[in-house]
């Protein structure tokens, strides 16, 4: 009997992280007893008869149905080989398995068929419990993170997570259920609690925020959606005793319950350094119909569009915007507001110290909008080329926002010409490091300009560390 495994497939591993084809290299030289076999496994249609999955524990098997059922549709080896790396490569996706083998065999017993294939998977499913210890990058600010998880916890991918995370201005934990709908992966709710302590310096201001939410995800058509509802109970403080009285007037306690809406829809090749591709997302939010003792209507959007150009280099433009409606007349709280400036928006400028202050603290804006034009390239004489090197990137930029306060008794063309005026822009050059596929640094050359009485300017050399980048 034929057996196509591991050791006879070296152009294309049927184990490990990658799989790569190459149909001249598929088999070795066959035996003499083996030859006739060979050749109808290479040249004619052959029939999967048996999908077997050794190893589970734990696991459902109706689970892994989803995952595996297209190999029983392959038609030829090559077919055959390439299902089984998808339906691996959805078994790993399920982070149940620390690793996934293949094995594909010609089909014995008696009801073998000439042209018949059997394929084994054979897993090895993670710890009931493990534990992790990492560091993570925010918008300008950096945490140590401790987590417990249980993996797999009721056999169908459920994941139970528990995270503590003390960081340079936050200070969180949360306990967080994770359950995946069987078969479609992306479909899936998550349920959290938590309790984030965090300090906002710009604004004189900490809060304590007390939650839970109910987080629901799902694919349509070219777009990502999200629905998410939270009930969270917020402490408000002041950071120092020099705090405005702005700010000590919205100290105290409320009740926030909102329900909230994101579409996605991202074509980028990366999220760091994309180099082709557009990316869009509408944020939703409508809090006080629920519940609670806050009441507004809060949309803003994000657009990024990105063009390679000659030499490696690639153009990126991007703009922002959003707009809070407060609801049943009452003021909107500073903890709900935009914020605008410094390394990760519009640089050139403090950490979100652009628009309305009293006393040097910044209480954020109700309407906003920032753009901003870059050119990418590789470094000069591009040193490190294919290696450590493509970590880097030279950064030109043109930025440019502004951030207010609305009359909503006056019409949209007073709302446009508010936030037409007193246009904060800046311009520069610098270096990019890219942290993973997650995150980026940016030592940039800043030079800010309408500046504002009051705003707080960066003028010179800034560095920023994020996620988020306009």
């Amino acid at each position: 009997m034929g057996t196509v495994h591991a050791k006879s497939l070296d152009p294309l591993p049927m184990h490990g992280r990658d799989l790569g084809v190459n149909p001249d290299d598929l088999m070795e030289p066959p035996e003499p007893e083996q030859e006739s076999k060979q050749e109808i496994l290479e040249n004619k249609d052959v029939v999967v008869q048996h999908v077997n999955i050794q190893g589970l524990g734990r696991t459902k098997e109706d689970l892994l149905g989803y995952e595996i059922s297209e190999v029983f549709h392959a038609k030829n080896l090559i077919d055959v080989m390439k299902k089984s790396h998808i339906a691996r490569q959805r078994l790993l996706r399920l982070g149940v398995f620390k690793e996934v083998e293949v094995l594909i065999d010609t089909s014995e017993g008696s009801d073998a068929l000439p042209n018949g294939l059997d394929v084994t998977f054979e897993v090895t499913e993670v710890k009931r419990l493990t534990g992790s210890y990492n560091t993570m990058v925010g918008n300008n600010e950096g945490s140590m993170v401790l987590g417990l998880k249980l993996p797999n916890v009721f056999g169908r991918a459920e994941k139970l997570t528990f995270q503590f995370s003390y960081g340079t201005k936050e200070t969180s934990y949360g306990l967080s259920f994770f359950k995946p709908q069987p078969g479609h992966f992306e479909r899936n709710l998550t349920l959290n609690m938590y309790k984030v302590t965090g300090q906002f310096p710009w604004s004189s201001l900490k809060e304590t925020d007390r939650g839970v939410s109910a987080e629901l995800n799902f694919p349509l058509g070219m777009t990502n959606h999200t629905l998410k509802w939270e009930g969270v109970w917020r402490e408000l403080g002041c950071l120092a005793r020099s705090a405005s009285f702005a700010v000590r007037e919205e100290s105290g306690h409320s009740l926030k319950s909102a329900l909230s809406h994101t579409l996605s829809i991202d074509s980028r090749n990366s999220a760091i350094f994309p180099s082709r591709g557009a990316l869009f997302r509408l944020n939703q939010e409508l809090a006080g119909y629920t519940g609670g003792d806050a009441s507004f209507l809060k949309e803003d959007f994000e657009l990024q569009l990105n063009r390679r150009l000659f030499w490696d280099s690639v153009l990126s433009a991007s703009l922002w915007g959003g707009m809070l409606c407060p609801i049943g007349g009452q003021p909107s709280c500073i903890a709900d507001r935009f914020y605008l400036g410094g390394p990760t928006s519009v640089r050139g400028f403090g950490m979100y110290s652009i628009g309305p202050q009293s006393e040097g603290d910044y209480l954020g804006g109700e309407a906003y909008w920032a753009g901003g034009l870059h050119l990418y390239t590789p470094l000069p004489f591009r040193p490190g080329k294919g290696g450590f090197g493509d970590l880097f990137r030279t950064h030109f930029f043109l930025n440019a926002g502004n951030l207010c306060n609305l009359n909503y008794g006056e019409g949209p063309r007073a709302h446009l010409q508010k936030l037409a005026e007193c246009i904060r822009w800046s311009y520069g050059a610098g270096i990019v490091l890219r942290l993973g596929n997650i995150a980026r640094l940016e030592l940039n050359y800043c030079v800010p300009m309408g500046v504002q009485s009051g705003d707080r300017i960066c003028d010179g050399v800034q560095f920023g560390a994020g996620i988020r980048f306009l």
